[in-house]
C-alpha cells in the first residue's frame, strides 16, 4: 500500500493567497521588521473592528479587539485573564480539546456536558450546571463534528448569561466563514443584552489559509479586552509586525473567494457523506460547517483503538476520546485534503470499516 494518508489534520490545503504573502513581503522589504504596539497594529485592530462590524453589523470599535499570537494564544490569555483556580469551566462536547487543557493551566476545574444526538446544545443541561459556573467555552462551528448551533441555540446560551450574572462566554468562531447548505452563521456577538460577558476568537488560519502564519485575535468589551490583552502581552510580546501587515490584506480579499471556499470544503463534505452513508457500522450527524466528520463506529474497540486500526489500514483519523468523553467510540476525520487524497482515504476508511 502506498505511504499513510492523513485524514486526520484541521488545516486548509490550498497555500495562502498571493496578494496575502505579497503584502508581507512588501512589508519585509519596506523595513516592517522592528517591534509592533503590543496590542497590535492600529491598522489591523481597525481592519478586525470594520470587518466584524460588517458581518454582524454590530458597531466594533479597536478598543474591543486584541491581536494574538493566533487563535490559541488568544484562547489561552482569554482563560488566564478571567479565571481563577477553583472556578468551572462549562464544556458542552465533543469539543475542541485545547480548552480544556487551558482551563487546567488556569487551575479551573471541567464540566463536560454532553450535547443533544443532533449536536445541538442541551440547553437544559447547560442550564442546570450553570449556577456558580465561571466561563462557559463554545466553538461554533463545532471542532470535531462540524455542528453550527442554531440562532435559537446561541439566544438561549444568551438567556443562561443573563440568568447568571458571573458567567462569561468564550466563543471560539474560528471556522465562522466555513459553513454550509447556505444557512446563515449566528456569532455569539450578537447576543447584545450581555455582549461585555460575551469574548469572540478569531484566526486567520482557516478562511485564509494562514496556519503557519500564527495570527489571531480576540474582541470582547474594552474593560474585559484590556485585562486579556494584558495577559497576552506578558506572556507572547508584541506580534510579528509584517505578519500583521498581512493579515490586513486578507481582510480585504473579496467576499465571493470566502463563499467559494464554504462551496469547495462543502463538496468534499458530501463526498464523505456519500462514502460514510453507505456502510451500516457508522452513524454520523451530517456536518454542517467547519471541515471536520465525526462518525460514530459500531464496534466494541475504544476510539483509540479504532484510530490505530485506521492508521494499519493506511489512514490516519484522531480518537473520538480526544473531544470529551461523549467522543468515546468515534473518531475525527478531516476533509480539509485534496479531494484525490481524500477519495483514496476514504476508500481506506470503509475498508477498515468492512474488516471489523
Amino acid at each position: 500500500m502506498p505511504g499513510l494518508i492523513s485524514l486526520a489534520m484541521g488545516e486548509p490545503d490550498s497555500n495562502t493567497p498571493q496578494p496575502v504573502v505579497e503584502a508581507a513581503v512588501r512589508a519585509l522589504r519596506a523595513g516592517r521588521t522592528r517591534y509592533s504596539q503590543i496590542t497590535g497594529s492600529p491598522d489591523l485592530r481597525q481592519e478586525i473592528a470594520s470587518h466584524l462590524a460588517r458581518f454582524q453589523g454590530l458597531g466594533v470599535e479597536p478598543a474591543n479587539v486584541v491581536v494574538t499570537h493566533g487563535g490559541s494564544a488568544g484562547l489561552a490569555a482569554t482563560v488566564l485573564a478571567l479565571l481563577n483556580p477553583g472556578d468551572r469551566v462549562l464544556l458542552p462536547e465533543p469539543t475542541y480539546s485545547l480548552y480544556a487543557d487551558h482551563a487546567a493551566m488556569a487551575g479551573a476545574k471541567t464540566e463536560w456536558i454532553s450535547t443533544r444526538p443532533d449536536g445541538s446544545i442541551d440547553l437544559h443541561k447547560l442550564a442546570a450546571a450553570a449556577a456558580g459556573a465561571r466561563m462557559l467555552i463554545l466553538c461554533n462551528p463545532v471542532n470535531p463534528t462540524g455542528m453550527v448551533f442554531s440562532k435559537a441555540d446561541i439566544e438561549g446560551v444568551g438567556a443562561i448569561l443573563r440568568d447568571h450574572p458571573d458567567l462569561y462566554l468564550l466563543s471560539d468562531e474560528a471556522y465562522s466563514d466555513i459553513v454550509f447548505d447556505e444557512i446563515a452563521f449566528t456569532s455569539a456577538s450578537e447576543l447584545i443584552s450581555v455582549r461585555d460577558r460575551v469574548v469572540l476568537s478569531g484566526t486567520f488560519s482557516k478562511s485564509y489559509s494562514m496556519t503557519g502564519w500564527r495570527i489571531g485575535f480576540i474582541c470582547a468589551a474594552a474593560t474585559v479586552a484590556e485585562k486579556i490583552n494584558l495577559v497576552h502581552r506578558t506572556i507572547n510580546g508584541p506580534l510579528n509586525t509584517f505578519v500583521q501587515d498581512a493579515a490586513v490584506e486578507a481582510l480585504r480579499i473579496p467576499d465571493k473567494d470566502l463563499h467559494a471556499l464554504s462551496a469547495r470544503f462543502q463538496r468534499r463534505r458530501d463526498l464523505v457523506m456519500q462514502h460514510l452513508d453507505g456502510l451500516d457500522a457508522v452513524s454520523v450527524v451530517r456536518p454542517l460547517g467547519a471541515f471536520y466528520a465525526f462518525p460514530r463506529i459500531d464496534s466494541a474497540l475504544s476510539s483509540v483503538e479504532l484510530a490505530q486500526r485506521f492508521a494499519d489500514g493506511g489512514v490516519l483519523v484522531r480518537a473520538g476520546s480526544e473531544f470529551g468523553p461523549s467522543g468515546e467510540g468515534h473518531v475525527r476525520l478531516s476533509f480539509a485534503t485534496d479531494e484525490a487524497a481524500l477519495e483514496e482515504g476514504l476508500r481506506r476508511f470503509s475498508h477498515v470499516i468492512n474488516a471489523l
